[in-house]
């Protein structure tokens, strides 16, 4: 078992999972903790296992430590033993921690170190080699012994099982396949056959079959290629039975390493980056970072990329304005010079290495980037012309006057491009605005305020223009920045104007016809202009105004009432027109506001004009006041006065006065008539001089009750109606009563008369001997189709009445004496009508000739001898082959046939 000494000390197992290379720049150690079985007694120097850690910065960029002074780090993360030391039975376990040197952020991950059990001791340790069990030959150079054979005589039990070191097995193999990779036996089977197998995934698990054994010689073998990127690692248990299938030995971990070849080029997450860099930039400025990762172990030179800048488009002005970091991937600029206006863009060729870069042995890629050289505010803006003109019409605004264009060479259409104008000077009432083109960046120069032209004729402003964003350190504004613009102003034809518009003058109403208000006159505004000014009237409400056309006196032409509907507030306005005689004309207006003061020229008006009072005095009285149609002064107090003729007024009734504005008319005597009375009273009001009216108030005097209300009777009699118009209205009324009752008697005679007549028809009046015609509109063609002659009365009774008594037709009109039906008195009693109405009613119930007969009625007879059978003889069984389903379409008349014989669905 000695041979198995060397295999056993250098191996060890990395518990690293799938060892699948990183596509992302995530720094951080590749697992938590790892694990590695080693020999007892470790040597100075000795490498130990080799932790992964990924950072974006490359290897350079980090730095290891280890929290146990018997081990270091090696720059690679290699892991070695400080000094020779022995590791203890079980385990010795220390932390390795990882820095980046420039944010000094760290990551931890655990060590593990375990003693391979049954491991020799170092070489350099042993005293010498104990030579192998006589009659016993040394395995095979590729034969494995996991199970070690029994110790006889041992004075301590030790552990049968052995960890076998990992089986590295390169990718990519050409074979030929099956390859044996090692052999597998157990010292057991010198006594007994044993049988061996593996499990675990590769063997009997997905991905099955990779690999193989042969269950009596212990060979394993992989049967296909390997492909390290596909798996890296595989965890299999080898198994020992005898020919029963018994255990022989314990199932041993088989760890099999898929060593990495050189097959994956390194990719591009992006076959195009995008960047950008301000012109001008100063060499070292950071421009982008571009990635790629290789499939590949990254632990080896194979997954280790590096990159080069391979060609540049435009090499201008320097062939090598960019450079790139080979381990990271930033672009940075390396050289002055960068200008936008000249190489506003940049395409780099990039190219990927892996093999740490050797382009001899490493596979390539290439990507391209794109740099944008970014626009600094580094040109000003320039005018194009040093002067600009314009004109524009006095009394215009929002008129564009002229058109400012500048020249920027920065990115069109960004703020270092936008121009801004300013007027510095030339313009301090405001008249102007410089308004900037979002399309074209020209400068319009807007009329924002009216201009005059006898004020103004021209103006000369001096302009300045800038960019919304402020210039680049360093940059100066060009005097070319400032211009000129000349600006005239052209005279027009302006319309008059009244200087005092909305003019107010006060007067009193009523001045006479013709008198002369006021010069209500306009000016011209054009004084360079020689122009006379005509007047006429725009608007005169109440047509009292008159205007001279020429000078623009205004006279009253009807006297000024201020009392008018036209006058609001005592205010009347009137509107006049100016017009000149320029081309063409122009015209303005101007309004007369005349101020109408109040004279008393309208008498008061008694209020109310009827009224209501009791016919004896105290009970009620009348309130009465005064309208005027004038104002203060003008109006009240009024003075309440009852005339002297006629004499009777003054002896029946008084007024007493309460306000200035208020009296009370009420009976002077003890009792007056009810009836209507027209009372005359004068009123007075205040004017200077005063004014007098004398109104009649209609006062309506009638009985009281105790609450002073008029009574109904009493309403009546003040209304003025007498005893002789009283009853005249009664005896119409009489009349109207009597024609009514008359009327009614006269409908009941005719009902009478109507009911006393025979009930029933005569045998020659009989109407069912015709065909009668109600209106319907027919079956159609074959409906029309029948013989009228089967329809006749026919000619004789003699088959009626030679039939035996007792046997008749029940649907024919019995033939003999007809009953007697009670006589109608020839004066009708009311009490009689209804003996009358229910002896008829009797006779008719006892009378078997009265229709309907008790039973189906009779519609015709068809005559002897016809060739159309009874309606009576149709056989109501429903079990022929004859369809009576079409009666239901002939009408209402047929539905009791089609009731009897059409099978409805009452049957």
């Amino acid at each position: 078992m000695a041979t198995l000494a060397p295999l056993l000390r250098a191996g060890f197992l990395a518990h690293s999972g799938d060892l699948t290379a990183r596509r992302t720049c995530k720094a951080g150690f590749s697992e938590d903790g790892y694990t590695a079985f080693v020999s007892q007694n470790v040597l100075e120097g000795e490498k130990l296992l080799k932790v992964t850690f990924s950072s974006c910065l490359g290897p350079r960029g980090t730095q290891y430590e280890s929290s146990s002074l018997d081990f270091r780090v090696g720059a690679d993360g290699t892991v070695f033993a400080a000094r020779e030391l022995q590791i203890p039975e079980k385990q010795v376990a220390f932390t390795v921690t990882a820095r980046d040197r420039q944010t000094a952020e760290r990551w931890d991950t655990a060590v593990r170190l375990r003693v391979a059990p049954g491991a020799a001791p170092h070489a350099g340790h042993k005293k010498g080699r104990k030579e192998a069990a006589p009659g016993t030959s040394p395995p095979p150079h590729d034969t494995l012994l996991p199970w070690p054979p029994q110790r006889l005589g041992a004075l301590r039990r030790q552990k049968r099982d052995w960890v076998i070191p990992p089986i590295n097995v390169p990718e990519n193999s050409r074979g030929p396949f099956p390859q044996q990779l090692v052999r597998i036996r157990s010292d057991k089977d010198n006594d007994i056959p044993i049988r061996y197998s593996i499990t675990g995934v590769g063997a009997d698990q997905p991905p099955m079959e990779v690999f193989s054994i042969d269950s009596m010689s212990g060979r394993m073998y992989v049967t296909r290629p390997m492909d390290r990127e596909e798996r890296a690692s595989y965890h299999l248990k080898a198994h020992a039975v005898d020919m029963n299938g018994n255990k022989v030995e314990n199932p041993i971990d088989l760890y099999i390493y898929v060593i990495d070849m050189n097959d994956n080029r390194p990719e591009f997450l992006n076959q195009v980056y995008n960047g950008s860099v301000a012109e001008g930039s100063k060499p070292g400025t950071y421009v982008m970072t571009v990635t790629a990762n290789d499939a590949d172990d990254v632990t080896t030179a194979n997954g280790l990329v590096r990159y080069r800048i391979v060609t540049q488009t435009p090499q201008s002005p320097s062939q090598n304005m960019f450079t790139i970091n080979s381990e990271t991937g930033d672009m940075v600029t390396v050289a002055a010079g960068l200008d936008r206006e000249k190489v506003h863009q940049y395409t780099v060729i990039i190219q990927a290495t892996d093999m740490e870069g050797n382009l001899n042995y490493g596979l390539s890629n290439t990507a391209t980037a794109i740099i944008t050289v970014a626009d600094v505010n580094d040109n000003p803006p320039e005018f194009t012309t040093s002067t600009y003109a314009g004109e524009v019409p006095e009394n215009r605004v929002e008129t564009v006057v002229a058109n400012l264009t500048v020249m920027d060479r920065d990115q069109p259409h960004s703020p270092n491009w936008n121009a801004i104008y300013r007027i510095i000077s030339g313009d301090p009432s405001g008249h102007f605005s410089i308004r900037t083109d979002p399309v074209t960046n020209e400068g319009m120069v807007t009329v924002v305020k009216a201009v005059d032209y006898e004020l103004n004729r021209a103006f000369m402003l001096t302009v300045m223009v800038s960019n919304q964003a402020p210039l680049a350190s360093g940059i100066q504004m060009s005097f070319q920045s400032t211009a000129g613009v000349t600006i005239s102003i052209m005279d027009i034809n302006e319309a008059p104007h009244f200087p005092s518009n909305h003019k107010l003058i006060r007067l009193e109403e009523g001045v006479p016809t013709g008198t002369v208000l006021t010069t209500f006159s306009a000016v011209d505004p054009d004084r360079f202009m020689q122009q006379a000014i005509r007047y006429s009237k725009l608007s005169d409400p109440a047509n009292w105004l008159h205007i001279n056309s020429t000078n623009g006196q205004v006279t009253t032409m009807a006297v000024l009432d201020r009392e008018s509907v036209d006058v609001k507030n005592n205010i009347y306005e009137a509107t006049f027109l100016a017009v000149d005689n320029g081309s063409p004309p122009a015209s303005g207006t101007g309004t007369l506001r005349i101020y109408l003061i109040d004279t008393n020229d309208h008498a008061p008006e008694l209020l109310p004009t009827e009224a209501q009072v009791c016919e004896q005095p105290g009970l009620h009285t009348v309130n009465i006041t005064a309208a005027d149609a004038d104002i203060d002064p003008n109006v009240g107090p009024y003075v309440f006065e009852l005339p002297f003729v006629p004499t009777a007024v003054r002896r029946n009734w008084t007024v007493t006065r309460l306000n200035g504005d208020y009296a009370q008319l009420s009976l002077r005597i003890l009792y007056l008539e009810a009836g209507m009375y027209d009372v005359p009273i004068m009123v007075t009001d205040s004017g200077n001089p005063p004014l007098s009216n004398t109104s009649v108030i209609k006062v309506k005097v009638c009985p009281c009750d105790e609450n002073g209300d008029c009574t109904t009777v009493g309403a009546v009699a003040a209304a003025g109606l007498g005893t002789g118009a009283i009853a005249a209205i009664l005896i119409c009324i009489v009349i109207l009563l009597t024609m009514v009752l008359l009327f009614v008697v006269w409908m009941k005679r005719r009902e009478r008369e109507r009911h006393t007549k025979q009930l029933l028809i005569d045998p020659e009046d009989d109407v069912r001997d015709n065909i009668l015609k109600y209106d319907e509109e027919g079956g159609g063609e074959e409906d029309q189709d029948y013989d009228l002659s089967q329809l006749q009365q026919p000619e004789t009774m003699e088959h009626v009445l030679s039939k035996a008594p007792g046997v008749r037709r029940v649907d024919e009109r019995p033939v003999g004496a007809e009953p007697q039906y009670p006589a109608r008195p020839v004066v009708p009693h009311p009490g009689d009508i209804g003996n009358f109405i229910n002896e008829g009613l009797r006779a008719a119930d006892n009378d078997p000739t009265a229709p309907p007969y008790d039973s189906l009625l009779v519609f015709d007879y068809e005559g002897s001898g016809s060739t159309a059978g009874s309606v009576s003889s149709l056989n109501s069984s429903s079990s022929g082959d004859q369809d009576y389903d079409y009666l239901n379409d002939w009408g209402p008349r047929f539905k009791k046939l089609a009731d009897m014989y059409g099978g409805g669905e009452d049957e």
